[in-house]
């Protein structure tokens, strides 16, 4: 059975998400680097954390406008894919993916580190590979967060705000400590000419960036936050505030307790430790001292860790939802309810990175790949607010717009240069491998263009050339054909899988059983989704029979549940999602407030279609002898192609009905109308005088009709009601009206055309 992704919407308030990004970044670059870092750059490093931290603020900014204007699962993959399209989006995903495996391996390795320092561990040789007890313990340290990840265990948002506080408290008073211990004159020179003087600042800059991963993890949960207007800015922007703080004066006293010759590697593995010694030491409290930062190093290093796996399964299953990736990589586990094969993968690679065990230049590899996605990052704010995409409607803007983006994406990919050879080419693979991906494998599967190549081809009779035909040739193929069902129960629903599946069939595509479970606004969603079948009963029975139904017609099926508080517009929310090309949904008694038509009332009113839309009226599937009534205009061209859908699939007899005042005039309609859709073997009927009435005699005898929406607009129909309508009341026949996506002026929407 395809793997059931899940949609659902968290209330992850202001602190979790602050926690979030503090809590995977005050990691690294305290407990980590601070070695490799001295070794660098010398009492300078601090003066790197402080330009990384400016540099990061930039794309934090643009991140924060991003994510209120679109909060979906994915975060900077989900920007970059959108807005500069799905070549864009393979590198920025792969970039983002290898990227986080890179930083997990580094964490772990540093959680290797302290928990070598109070427990005993082998070096050992695997394979003729030598692994130190650092390596080892990395190694049992990753397979436990792999398996924490695998079975579902997490970390929730209070425990997350739990252990934030205890870093800060522990780092607080360890600064404040050797502060009282430190020695400015260990801080001179502060640019030291053997490690370059300040010529060293940019390149230690780029060692210490992957302490500043952690804020763009934020909004990789854009989708399950509160307020986001309000609450993404600020957990993005104060997450980098607060650790470039930290960082900048915990340097400080860390070189001015001890010099920061003696606290290279070479001389200690965990500088940290030394220094927590001689603060804590003047008060009598040296072990305490040691024991408190230990826990503090192992709590830091594995939160990281444990954050940066999860966080590459929400970069997954963006990518898998928009098709760049297999599905098959998203299946979710049958007992534990995770992405068990996207997380598998992950940490194959991340035990993998562990084994090649060089930290510095995990470090560097991971921020060249994340110094690339924050680059495209920041230039896909400016493509979006130059393209001035109608959906676009940030809460929160860019202060100095375009200088900030400007500035993010030359300071990102300005800081690439500053990183040595073999990082840049290691992530640089990944780069050319996430292009090749895109054009041999992707390309054939994605349907949805970003906004830069829609604006481009708009535009072409008004730009180069070149920027034309670059666009022409990066745009996605068709993909295949997608036909999405949203269901409920497997008792009513059966006859739209199958009609869904006969469309899909003929199609060569595949039907998306989409199971939208609602919940009462009282009710949370992440109550609703770990409490499924308290919500509704039988919630597995629907997909599992879409699923049975579909393939009797050896029709590929997917399915998808989303938790919401609102059934039909969860519906529409879900096929742009989901890239459909074709929505099958059952009769609603009043039609959402919009009688003759799919969508709702506010739909009709402030936004077009989606997609394709057909709505069933069912009173038994039998698509044996087909009556499609039509006056011309674009719906009724969608009533003729399924009707050539469902006569090739079912070998269907079709019938065309035109109701016109002149009967001679209304047979050479029909004829050229029948002609210009492919259905000129169908028998043609034309009556006159009353439509209602002419429709409900040419109903008798046929098992289905096929109608177009009404194209009168929303207060004509309010007030007098519509002939869809009232033809479906009166014949006894199932019904399909059948609704064309297209662009409608507030005019048409209010008046009809």
């Amino acid at each position: 059975m395809p793997a059931n992704d899940e949609e659902l919407a968290k209330d992850l308030g202001l602190l979790s998400a602050l926690t979030i990004g503090v809590g995977t970044m005050i990691g690294a670059g305290i407990f980590v680097l601070p070695g490799q870092a001295a070794a660098a750059a010398g009492p300078a490093v601090a003066l790197s954390f402080v330009v990384g931290g400016v540099i990061s603020l930039f794309t934090a900014l643009s991140a924060s406008e991003l994510g209120t204007a679109m909060p979906k699962a994915g975060g900077s993959y989900y920007y970059v894919n959108h807005a500069l399209g799905p070549l864009f989006g393979s590198v920025a995903g792969w970039g983002n993916w290898m990227g986080l495996a890179f930083a997990s391996a580094f964490y772990t390795l540093g959680f290797g580190e302290y928990l070598a320092t109070f427990l005993p561990l082998p070096a050992l040789a695997v394979a003729g590979v030598g692994l130190s007890e650092f390596q080892v313990g990395a190694l049992l340290a990753g397979l436990a967060f792999i398996g924490v990840n695998y079975v579902g265990a997490k970390e929730t948002g209070s425990v997350q705000i739990v252990i934030v506080t205890l870093l800060v408290g522990i780092l607080t008073l360890f600064s404040v400590l050797g502060f009282l211990q430190a020695d400015v004159a260990t801080l001179r020179p502060f640019f030291p000419t053997e490690t370059g003087g300040g010529t060293a600042v940019l390149p230690a800059t780029g060692l210490v960036f992957v302490s500043f991963l952690g804020f763009a993890k934020i909004t990789t949960v854009a989708e399950e936050l509160k307020n986001p207007g309000r609450n993404l800015p600020l957990a993005v922007v104060g997450s980098v505030l607060v650790v470039t703080v930290m960082y900048a004066i915990i340097m400080v006293v860390l070189m001015g307790v001890v010099n920061w010759r003696q606290l290279g590697p070479e001389f200690t593995p965990t500088p940290v430790l030394d220094v927590a010694e001689i603060a804590f030491g003047t008060v009598g409290l040296a072990g305490v001292g040691v024991g408190l930062l230990t826990f503090a190093g192992l709590l830091a290093t594995a939160s990281s860790a444990n954050a940066s796996i999860l966080a590459s399964s929400r970069i997954n299953f963006a990518m898998g939802r928009d098709k760049l990736v297999s599905d098959k990589l998203n299946a979710i586990h049958p007992n534990f309810a995770t992405p068990y094969r996207s997380i598998a993968v992950t940490g194959g690679l991340i035990l993998l990175f562990i084994g090649i065990g060089d930290v510095k230049v995990l470090a560097k590899a991971g921020s060249v790949l994340h110094l690339i996605v924050y680059g495209l990052l920041n230039v896909a704010l400016v493509v979006m607010r130059e393209a001035d995409a109608p959906e676009y409607q940030p809460e929160f803007e860019v202060p100095l717009y375009p200088v900030v983006p400007i500035l993010g994406a030359v300071t990102s990919f300005g800081l690439i240069g500053f990183m040595d050879r073999i990082e840049i080419a290691l992530s640089l693979v990944f780069v050319v491998g996430g292009l090749a991906w895109y054009l041999f494998y992707a390309r054939g599967q994605v349907a949805k263009p970003g906004v830069l190549s829609q604006y481009v081809l708009s535009r072409s009779d008004e730009l180069p050339n070149p920027a034309v035909s670059a666009a022409e040739t990066v745009q996605p193929d068709e993909g295949t054909y997608r036909v999405m069902v949203p269901l409920s129960n497997p008792a009513s629903e059966r006859d739209l899988v199958t009609l869904a599946s006969s469309i899909a069939r003929q199609r060569g595509g595949t039907v998306d059983a989409v199971h939208i479970v609602t919940a009462p606004d009282q009710t949370a969603l992440q109550y609703a989704a770990d409490h499924a079948e308290a919500v509704e009963e039988g919630y597995h029975e629907t997909l599992d029979a879409a699923v049975r139904d579909g393939q009797t017609l050896g029709v590929d099926v997917e399915t998808h549940t989303v938790f919401s508080h609102r059934r039909f517009e969860a519906v529409f929310d879900a096929a742009r999602d989901h890239g459909a090309d074709l929505v099958v949904m059952g009769w609603g008694e009043d039609m959402h407030g919009s009688p003759g038509r799919a969508e709702s009332a506010f739909d009709d009113l402030a936004n077009d279609l989606p997609c394709d839309v057909v709505v069933l009226r069912d009173r038994g599937f039998d698509p044996g002898r087909l009556l499609v009534p039509t006056a011309g205009g674009p719906d009724s061209d969608l009533s003729a192609e399924i009707a050539q859908l469902l006569r090739a699939e079912h070998d269907a007899e079709v019938t065309l009905l035109h109701v016109a005042d002149e009967r001679r005039a209304g047979e050479t309609f029909l004829e050229e109308w029948a002609d210009s859709h492919g259905l000129s073997d169908a028998t043609l009927r034309v009556e006159t005088g009353d439509v209602e009435a002419a429709i409900e005699r040419a109903a008798t005898g046929h098992t289905m009709v096929l109608v177009g929406a009404t194209e009168r607009g929303l207060l004509p129909r309010l007030a007098r009601g519509t002939l869809v309508l009232d033809v479906i009341d009166d014949i006894d026949c199932s019904v399909v009206m059948a609704e064309r996506a297209r662009e409608r002026s507030v005019l048409e929407r209010l008046f009809g055309n």
